[in-house]
Formats: structure tokens, sequence, C-alpha cells
């Protein structure tokens, strides 16, 4: 049976097509959310964590929908304008300045705060002290403060990593059919802050050597899988990668400039240095494993 279309590696065919309808049909009052999640429990289409896959689902049916396939219910809320950024609210911190010795500063504690009350206030650190500001992650993501006693000294944001990248695809030399399979065991480092009264002399890297150790398991506990590699950017017109450096990074090489919805092939956006880091000795193995 030939499919209709291809929706993250899943072939819908008319089958499917037939199915959706009498879903559809037979819950005439069900929002578009409770069909998305009636779907996945009909298709056991889970995360590795057990949590159906709704939004990859909603997404398939507003596709459907826009094909003509099928006729979804009205929408009951507006999407939210997309230019409209999130804004946290502001919180109010201790800013007194922090310098001496990464010694004194005592134990570092890191806090997974994603689906916690501290997550507010993580969100609203980066919004404020962050030159890129704030934007809500989506797909799976975990964030952390890293305390020193009850202070907050710095903040990570960790999401899933994009689907194409040259410099890192390249590096780790996987076929095309591993990287449909294993992208979602890479990591990417989206936000790094540290705070800016914290002046620390080797604060950073020691960081990023921490952080990577506890990631693995982090990201596992949340969202059932581990990680397996991490990767980040930086801007090479502010920041030289120092502490990346300090840290064993490895930087991989440059962006295109042309962004993930490029059109003209062309750059069309500042070029990004491009830095990777293994969290696992056989990494390459695991990730060139194609399901």
């Amino acid at each position: 049976m030939e499919p209709i279309l291809e929706y993250r590696r899943r072939q819908i065919t008319t089958a499917d097509v037939a199915f959706i309808r009498e879903l559809i049909a037979g819950k005439p009052k069900a929002s578009r959310r409770a069909l998305s999640l009636e779907l996945c429990a009909a298709w056991n289409w889970v995360q590795a964590n057990g949590h159906p896959r709704d939004m990859v689902c909603r997404g398939l049916l507003l596709a459907l929908d826009r094909g003509g396939h099928i006729t979804l219910p009205a929408a009951r809320r507006a999407a939210p304008a997309p230019w409209r950024r999130r804004q946290p609210p502001r919180a109010e911190i201790d800013a007194t300045p922090v310098r001496g010795r990464l010694g004194d500063l005592g134990p570092l504690e890191f806090r997974q705060v994603r689906r916690s009350t501290e997550e507010r206030l993580f969100d609203s650190l980066i919004e404020t002290h962050h030159y890129l500001g704030y934007t809500q992650p989506v797909g799976e993501h975990l964030k952390f403060l890293v305390y020193a006693g009850e202070r907050p000294l710095a903040c990570f944001a960790w999401s899933s990593a994009p689907r194409h990248l040259g410099p890192r695809d390249r590096f780790l030399g996987w076929t095309i059919a591993a990287r449909r399979s294993n992208v979602r065991f890479v990591a990417y480092n989206s936000r790094f802050l540290i705070m800016p009264w914290v002046e620390v002399p080797h604060l950073a890297s020691h960081l990023l050597g921490r952080m990577a150790r506890l990631l693995p398991e982090a990201w596992e506990r949340l969202y059932g899988h581990p990680v397996y590699f991490a990767e980040t950017f930086t801007d090479p017109t502010r920041f030289r990668g120092t502490c990346y450096r300090a840290a064993n990074w490895i930087l991989l090489g440059q962006t295109t400039g042309r962004g993930k919805a490029d059109l003209t092939h062309r750059a069309n956006r500042p070029l990004k240095d491009v830095w990777g880091y293994p969290l696992s000795r056989d990494f390459r193995r695991r990730l060139a494993e194609a399901a």
C-alpha cells in the first residue's frame, strides 16, 4: 500500500487515514488534543519514557488536515503568535559580587529544575542576563541551576539536537539512516550562563566538566534514554571558546550561516563555531548503529 506521506519516519497509508477519519467521526465533540491522545494510545505512539508523543501526533493531524485528507474540529484556543516570545517574570536575587578562587566557593550543587518550582527562576535568569534571552524549548529538554549554598551561580539549558549539522555529522561519520535513528541521543547546549556578578577563574570549564558527567543520567531519568554526545554553538565575534577548549570540548567546524529553513543556499545569518563533546567512550559505535 503506497504511503500518503511520511511523518517523523512513520509511513502514513490510506488505511491510517481511514482509521483517523473514523476516530474523528466517533468523537464529534472531542478537541484536537483529545483526538491526538486517542491516536497516540491506539498506535502506541509514545516517547522512550512512556509519555504519549502528543505534539508530534498533533503535527501529523494538522498536516493531514491541510492536505485535505481529514477534517479536524475547529481549534478551541487560538495558537499564540509565533513572534510573541514568552516573557518569564523577572526574579529578584542577591547580586552581590562573587570573587575569589574556585575552591573558596565551597560545594557546588547542580539542580535539574525542569518541571519544578525553580523553573521560573531559571527562565527569568536566562531572559535577564543571557545575551540571547529566553526562548521556550520544544522537544526533550533539561534545565540546570548551579548553586553555591543558596545562591544561583550559573544556568545550563539542554535540548534536542538539530537534525542536520554538517560539522557534527562529518565528525561522527554516521549514515543518513543512523542519523535519523540516533540524533535523539545527541544533546544540544542551547544556553550556558554564569551570572554577571560572578568572577571566579576557571569556573566555566569546571562547570562544563561536571555537567558532562551528570547529563546522561539526568536525561535518561526524565526521558528514558541516555545521550552519548553533546554539542553547542558559539559566536566567534563574541567568544573565543576558551572555556570549552579548557573543558576538552572539540572544535568541529563552522555552520554555513544558512539555517534549517534555508531556501536560497546563501548565508543569511552569522557563522557559528560548532563544538562537540563525547559523553561515552564508545559514542561513535552507539551513534552509528541504525535502528
